[in-house]
C-alpha cells in the first residue's frame, strides 16, 4: 500500500477521509450514523429526553448520551434496546452501492 502525503492546506475531508478509510469502513460509517439518526429523530419527534429513555429502554443516559453524540460503538443489543422502547427496530435488506 502506498501511503499519500496529507497536505497541511487544501485537502478536503472527502480527499482525507477516502485515503485513510476504505470503502467498506465509510459505508459501515453511513449506516452507523443513519441509525443514530433515525434514533434521535424518533426520540424528538415523540419529545423523549435521554433521562426519559433510559428509564424506557434500560440504558442508562450517559450511554444514551455517547451513542448520540457518536463518541461510541454501542453493541446491537444496546441499539434495538434503544430502537425498541421508541417503537423502531432493525431490518436486515439487501445493501444497494453507497454513493
Amino acid at each position: 500500500m502506498s501511503k499519500k502525503k496529507i497536505s497541511p492546506r487544501g485537502t478536503s475531508w472527502d480527499e482525507f477521509r477516502d485515503q485513510m478509510y476504505t470503502p467498506e469502513e465509510i459505508a459501515e460509517s453511513k449506516v452507523r450514523r443513519a441509525i443514530i439518526n433515525e434514533i434521535v429523530q424518533a426520540r424528538e419527534e415523540e419529545g423523549i429526553t435521554q433521562k426519559q429513555l433510559e428509564i424506557m429502554s434500560g440504558i442508562k443516559q450517559p450511554i444514551i448520551s455517547r451513542m448520540e453524540k457518536g463518541t461510541t460503538d454501542p453493541q446491537l443489543s444496546t441499539v434495538l434496546k434503544v430502537l425498541n422502547s421508541l417503537g423502531k427496530t432493525l431490518e436486515v435488506v439487501s445493501m444497494k452501492p453507497v454513493k
